[in-house]
């Protein structure tokens, strides 16, 4: 009986280590295995980043989503971050990537717009590294008169260089039109340009071209009626169905001292 358990024993010291072994081989086997087919940091590319609500205006919280290229032929998780410069906006924890392109959302956020220009990054933490993400291109939100767009789709900056009326004096009840000089210093686009005094439409010309540079619009005749003390006009255009209200290089309101829109002396 004694005989029999040493051989056992024996036979034990023999089997166990390589049993071991084997099992370390495989652990070896797997860590290098993971870690060749884990995805890189120069796997992936930035392809596009939208906010919702597209413009956001300012105090308004904002979902930002990415849409990422995995290059390579593995998935994984990574940990995605978003940053202004060096402020870190919102991140997402073990975001699922797979081959090909992906559609991430970040968490909302109260980020606060107070800078003339905001230039987005997107960094992915891998392994607890941190490495910036190659981008397509630029992403900086741009201030429009309704709020901070991503949109590539957005028009100007737009001016208002000149407003006439004719005739100018007017008299209460008599027709008038406008003529409008625009100077567009965006990309060249097609709309409706309208005047308004408030809320109510004056006037409008629909779906003209506004090109690079200066052009001048004369307005047909309006039957519209002077009522108030003091009379402001805005200039809108109309683009993809949004109103832009265009910026203008002085007011241009009306005084009843006989209707004009003329530059008070000395003002």
């Amino acid at each position: 009986m004694k005989k029999w358990r040493m051989i056992v024993l024996i036979g034990c010291l023999f089997v166990v280590p390589s049993l071991a072994q084997a099992q370390v081989d495989k652990l070896f086997e797997r860590f290098f295995e993971r870690e060749e087919s884990r995805i890189r940091p120069e796997d992936l590319r930035v392809l596009q980043l939208e906010i919702s609500p597209d413009p956001v205006r300012q105090g308004q919280r904002v979902v930002f989503r990415v849409t990422i290229s995995n290059g390579s032929r593995n998935s994984g998780r990574v940990t995605l971050v978003l940053k202004d410069k060096d402020e870190i906006i919102s991140e997402v924890r073990d975001a699922p990537l797979r081959p090909g392109d992906n559609q991430v959302n970040f968490p909302e956020s109260s980020y606060r717009f107070s800078r003339s220009d905001h230039c987005f990054t997107v960094e992915a933490d891998i392994q607890r590294t941190r490495s910036p993400i190659d981008a397509s291109r630029e992403f900086c939100a741009k201030r429009t008169n309704l709020g901070w767009t991503l949109s590539d789709k957005g028009i100007g900056p737009l001016y208002v260089e000149e407003l006439e009326m004719y005739p100018d004096p007017a008299a209460p009840g008599q027709e008038i039109r406008f003529r409008i000089r625009l100077r567009n210093d965006g990309r060249p686009i097609r709309g409706h340009v309208r005047i308004q005094d408030r809320d109510q439409l004056v006037a409008q010309v629909e779906n003209v071209s506004i090109p690079r540079g200066y052009t001048e619009f004369q307005i047909p005749h309006s039957r519209y009626i002077f009522q108030r003390f003091d009379t402001c006009f805005t200039v809108l255009v109309d683009f993809e169905r949004t109103p832009y209200r265009v910026d203008a290089l002085r007011e241009f309101c009306a005084k009843p001292t006989g209707w004009t829109l003329r530059p008070q002396i000395g003002k």
